[in-house]
């Protein structure tokens, strides 16, 4: 593993480095029909261009946008979402930078600070951004599951003109009254990695019970993402199904799927993406319903035209 250009070495004790992707993609095992979305994936690099935040608590190699789009182009896909990551912070250049060169492919979904004006808002939109983050996961131990939920509101407040989203990593069963806590909020929610719950304790755990109940206001989508995160399994993550046809049981029209790309701070055995990909037919059977998670469903989130 390649420590990234521009990265000081004694950083690397304080932010490890993680492994990078498979670059050996696999076509999957099926045809993916035309305007596929991967809705979830991140870019790094290079990092003496694109600094990435002292507080991060990883540091990944390089993973640059051509290399991203080799690898749909190996999947078959051909809409995308990038996420920003924990490692930049509210610093958003590497993702605007690779949504510049998408040609209308690819939207973004950004982290900013509270203070972020609305002309910088309007701008990001201009771009392409579609959402805004939270993540209370990748964070330092003692920010770790803390929701603020008065932030969360007034950006609510902020990009409900825009049609903007919030889009949220957090680990669901943390929240056992989920849908009290996101009731009155007056944009849509999107949670990632199916909840962020692990498998081991059950679709009947309050928390995920609560996700379900979100679900079925209409207001609220989840990502099938990141399978290898809450699964205590190796490929091809059987525990995962349930979780997924739970899901898809409460809402399918709010479904949409990811590959996680480039699978930052992954410390099992990386998986293949085009192996990923070969697990939404068991996720989700339905022919319709898996066409509504790759195409409909992003169109409708992302506002691709």
């Amino acid at each position: 593993m390649n420590t990234p250009a521009g990265v000081p070495v004694e950083e690397l004790a304080r932010a490890p480095l993680c492994a990078g992707p498979d670059p050996d993609t696999r076509n999957p095992g099926f045809r993916l029909p035309p305007g596929s979305c991967d809705c979830h994936a991140h870019v790094f690099g290079p990092a003496a261009r694109y600094p990435y935040s002292p507080k991060r608590i990883y540091t990944p190699p390089d993973a640059s946008a051509s290399d991203y789009r080799r690898m749909l182009r190996a999947l078959g896909v051909e809409r995308a979402v990038l996420v920003q990551p924990s490692v930049y912070g509210t610093d958003n250049r590497a993702m605007l930078a690779a949504l510049a060169r998408s040609g209308g492919r690819m939207r973004g979904v950004a982290v900013v600070e509270e203070s972020v004006t609305d002309a910088e808002l309007e701008r990001m939109h201009a771009a392409g951004v579609r959402g805004v983050r939270f993540n209370i996961v990748d964070v330092k131990a003692e920010e770790k599951g803390r929701l603020p939920l008065d932030v969360v509101r007034k950006m609510a407040e902020r990009v409900r003109p825009l049609g903007w989203h919030l889009q949220f990593l957090m680990h669901v069963d943390e929240f056992p009254e989920l849908d009290k806590t996101f009731a009155n909020l007056p944009v849509d929610i999107v949670v990632d990695h199916f909840g962020y719950m692990e498998t081991s304790k059950g679709v009947g755990h309050p928390g995920f019970k609560a996700l379900l109940r979100l679900l079925r206001t209409g207001r609220c989508w989840v990502k099938f993402t990141g399978a290898y995160r809450i699964s205590r399994e190796d490929m091809p993550y059987r525990d995962v199904v349930p979780y997924a046809h739970a899901l898809v049981a409460a809402a399918p029209e709010r479904m949409v799927w990811g590959t996680d790309w480039p699978h930052p701070k992954h410390e099992k055995a990386m998986p293949n993406d085009g192996e990923l990909c070969d697990r939404l037919p068991e996720w989700i059977p339905d022919e319709k319903q898996r066409h509504l998670a790759l195409v409909e469903n992003p169109e409708r989130l992302y506002g691709f035209r």
